[in-house]
């Protein structure tokens, strides 16, 4: 039986363990354990987490896998791998391993899957989107790392220490003459760390005047804000009809979530701290 690890993965005989599966399932696992314990923190059942992971990781890869589709790239446009490929080729479009996961999808999907959980369970969803959102940040962080592995989602050429090369194979015919190019991927790795904190530390800082689902609006005015900032420095962005779709579909989202919370906070008062959030009837 063969035997061997290369950049991708590990190899024994006809089994292949890709390393980009890997690094997403880690991701996945650290940011249900944070949840679990912000779950407890908050006096809800912590293992609800583990009932409810099952469904938003389905959700969240069948959203991200169809944001791919629907969105792209122009190296992939060009290569012939468009939108009408993907629908007359079924298996290439299950073939998450090869990279092609939209995290705007993802958290699409994951998030009417929690919806719907919600609803079934008599949940709060509002308490839970917050919940989990530091978490999903976590999650993004360390699956950007796949990219790493598969040398995608990197930047415009640079001679900064911090380059990373990419080889020939990964690089877009244009630029085939540069060898070495801005870590994309780890921006937006630390950016989503960074927010994650920022998060984590409002929610205890500033307990009495949040709202159900304020944080989850701060992560999708956090998020998208460094999404639509790194757009500027791809090579390689999605576009549809001629503009930037990721970029201008965060910045709106940036823009929508922060009059959200200027509108709620304006329109209501929040609900005093000791009522009770375990139960929403509605």
């Amino acid at each position: 039986m063969n035997f061997f690890i290369d950049r991708y993965g590990v190899h024994i005989g006809s089994l292949f363990i890709h390393f980009y599966g890997v690094i997403i399932m880690l991701g996945v696992v650290a940011a249900s354990l944070l949840a679990r314990k912000r779950a407890k923190d908050k006096g809800l059942d912590p293992d609800r987490v583990w009932d409810m992971l099952t469904w938003l990781l389905i959700a969240g890869i069948i959203g991200a896998r169809l944001w791919h589709i629907f969105t792209p790239t122009p190296s992939l446009v060009a290569a012939g791998v468009t939108t009408k490929y993907y629908l007359t080729h079924p298996i290439a479009m299950l073939s998450v391993w090869n990279g092609g996961l939209g995290i705007p999808g993802a958290v699409i999907g994951g998030a009417l899957a929690l919806y719907i959980y919600c609803r079934k369970q008599k949940q709060n969803f509002g308490v839970w989107v917050d919940i989990i959102a530091p978490g999903l940040l976590l999650a993004q962080a360390i699956g950007r790392w796949g990219n790493f592995i598969n040398q995608e989602v990197y930047g415009a050429p640079t001679q900064l220490p911090w380059a990373i090369y990419i080889d020939e194979l990964h690089r877009l015919p244009e630029f085939m003459d540069q060898a070495y190019y801005h870590p994309l991927f780890l921006y937006e790795s630390l950016w989503n760390l960074a927010v994650m904190g920022l998060l984590l530390w409002m929610s205890k800082r500033f307990v009495q005047w949040l709202m159900d689902g304020d944080v989850f609006l701060f992560y999708l005015i956090g998020y998208p804000l460094g999404r639509f900032l790194l757009e500027f420095l791809r090579l390689d962005s999605a576009m549809v009809g001629g503009i930037n779709a990721n970029q201008t579909v965060m910045g709106v989202i940036a823009v929508a979530s922060a009059v959200a919370i200027v509108l709620r906070h304006t329109l209501r008062k929040p609900k005093p701290v000791e009522e009770s959030t375990e139960i929403n009837p509605s």
